[in-house]
This record gives structure tokens, sequence and C-alpha cells, in this order.
């Protein structure tokens, strides 16, 4: 069976996001994806060919003012041209998102990534994790440690710039590459057997 092709289609203001971005591709690879990784504010028309022939989509933006950011919307709106001959139907997608606050609004932007991969047609892949840092015996140093289950989520604090990513985060976002991964050679296994 082929390696199932995972583009990862972001955009980073400071180059946190783009931590996550690197952190989900070695998720990605580990479990034996071709990866790409697309700045979609910078995407080029080979780019655009990447992600029409891509098993799975990672969507993953920063979450600025409650929303992913204005590139990243920008992209969603160029969109448009794939989800008028739902050229994106039964892809794969999920994402991830960084905010300075704990919450900062997170789950709307994965929300906003779920509505534009329905639109597609596209199957969302949630994190499957139970969520870490819960209890009195619990760490911060968990994996999803900010308890989301729609996709990845960080949190970095704001007077700090990529370094200060925080580790479990970085290895919740190598999860979520490698379930996404898993998830597409399932799908690849089901089709074959239709």
């Amino acid at each position: 069976m082929t390696a199932p092709v995972v583009s990862i289609a972001y955009h980073s203001g400071y180059g946190h996001t783009a931590v996550l971005a690197e952190a989900v591709r070695t998720g990605a690879a580990e479990a034996g994806a071709e990866v790409h990784l697309i700045k979609v504010d910078e995407i080029t028309e080979e780019d655009w060919g990447t992600l029409d022939r891509s098993d799975a989509i990672v969507f993953g933006s920063p979450t600025y003012m409650g929303t992913a950011s204005g590139a990243f919307h920008g992209f969603a709106e160029a969109t448009s041209s794939r989800w008028a001959g739902q050229d994106w139907q039964d892809k794969l997608a999920a994402g991830f998102t960084n905010s300075g606050s704990k919450s900062g609004d997170k789950l709307h932007t994965l929300q906003f990534f779920q509505i534009l991969a329905a639109q597609h047609g596209m199957h969302w892949v949630n994190l499957g994790l139970l969520p870490g840092w819960n209890s009195s015996t619990a760490s911060e140093n968990d994996l999803n440690r900010l308890g989301i289950f729609a996709g990845a989520g960080a949190q970095t604090n704001t007077d700090q710039g990529p370094e200060g990513v925080h580790k479990a985060d970085i290895a919740t976002a190598e999860h979520l590459g490698r379930r996404v991964t898993r998830t597409a050679l399932t799908f690849a296994r089901g089709r074959a057997a239709a």
C-alpha cells in the first residue's frame, strides 16, 4: 500500500504555529505518510496541486481575536473553486491552533476548520485523546493538557517566541499527525476492500 499524502495547510504569524506544523509533520512522517508543509499566505499553483492530490489536509492557524488569522481566512475563501466541484470530497481533515491564553477561544478556530472541511465534504479527524492535566496527580506535561477534543490546541505565553511553545503541546501535535496518518491508512484499506 502506498504512503498516504498528508498536507499541512497553515499560517503562522509569529512562528508559534509553525512549530506546531512541524510537529504535525513529524508525527505524520513517523506513521508513514508523505508529508507536505504549505504556508497558505505564500501558496503557489504547485501547492494547490499538492492539496488536490492529498489524502488528508490538516489546517493550522493561530487564534487571533477568537478565530483563525486573516491570512487563513483568505486561503479558506480561495478554496471555493474546489468547493464548487467538491474536489476535496472524502479527503480527511484535521486542525490545530495556538493562542496566548489557556482558552483563547481556540475552540472557535477549530470549529471554523471543521465547518470548512464539512463544506468540502471532508471527514474530520478529532484528536482522540482524553484530557490531560485535570486531576491532582496530572501534570502540565500531559498530552492534551488543555483538554481539547476537536483538534490539537496549544498555549504560548505572549512574551515568548517560538521557543516558548510548550513541549506537551508539541507532543500533542505530533500525536495528531500520527492519528491522521493512521486514519488515512485505514480509509485506504477500506476503499481497497470495497
